[in-house]
């Protein structure tokens, strides 16, 4: 059988999550920062892929395609992502890692992803990607963190649970797969589907909304998204964090943590004395 179970997944993450929080804390936020940069990554190529197609409704699909790249260097490469260790509420409810293992894992992945984040969107905007199309790129990027630090707490929030309880079930999914092919296949619809529904990924958004700050520092970009009709006064650091990060981490830790960790746990897990 080239699957595990289900009941099977649950056990493994066991040992999974227990790993994951007794990595070193110098070796768990390299690896964070890894992450960050590998969702960075599929971040602008989804962007860039789909950013010249006139058609919305095919611009978002053809986005949504690239995009899973990102996860799929997660979990094939080696990285700690924090949306996907919003699974290790399954060995704490356990009682293998305690919830102070647990926060600190999450402190200190959440943290390195942002680092790697920052280091992509530096990337890109100051080695001039954005110009690709005429500035049309660069009209995009900042739109889209026009987008993110305008949304409401409620919106975000409920993007940010629908989004994880996908990431999450992508996760499992992988883990569930035995060969490269397997994990590959089973990421990618999860994925996809979010990124054409619009929810909200904490950690995409530090890639994202960065992007947007850096390039409306290049008069260049600013010129052109003016020029597009993007009004870019909502993009600052204090609307990325406050009106978008903020709302969309805790509804990610509610999508991964409370719908996808502790439903699956007290389905396979929960001892019963029946």
């Amino acid at each position: 059988m080239n699957l595990f179970s289900p009941a099977e997944v649950a056990k493994n993450y066991i040992n999974i999550g227990k790993g994951k929080v007794n990595t070193p804390v110098i070796k768990m936020f390299l690896l964070a920062i890894l992450a960050g940069a590998f969702i960075g990554v599929g971040g602008i190529a989804s962007t860039t892929a789909s950013v010249s197609v006139e058609q919305a409704s095919v611009a978002k699909f053809l986005s949504a395609c690239i995009f899973p790249g990102g996860l799929t260097m997660v979990l094939l490469a080696g990285s700690e992502l924090f949306t996907g260790n919003n699974l290790l509420v399954i060995p704490l409810l356990e009682k293998e890692i305690t919830v102070a293992g647990m926060l600190k894992n999450w402190v200190v992945v959440y943290l390195g992803n942002f680092v790697g984040s920052f280091l992509i969107a530096a990337g890109v905007v100051y080695g001039h990607s954005p110009s690709l199309f005429g500035n049309k790129l660069a009209v995009s990027i900042i739109s889209t963190s026009v987008g993110k630090c305008s949304m409401t707490f409620s919106d975000a929030l409920i993007r940010g649970i629908l989004c994880n309880f996908l990431v999450c079930i992508a996760v499992w999914i992988s883990f569930a797969a035995k060969d490269v092919a397997g994990k590959v296949i089973g990421l990618f619809f999860p994925i996809m589907m979010f990124v054409v529904c619009g929810f909200e990924h904490s950690v995409a958004n530090m890639y994202y909304v960065c992007a947007g700050l850096l390039a409306k520092g290049v008069p260049q970009f600013a010129e052109a998204a003016a020029e597009a009709g993007v009004d870019f006064g909502a993009v600052t650091v204090a609307n990325m964090l406050g009106k978008n990060l903020l709302p969309v981490t805790i509804g990610n830790i509610i999508g991964g943590a409370i719908c996808v960790g502790c439903t699956y746990w007290f389905i396979y897990l929960r001892k019963t004395d029946k």
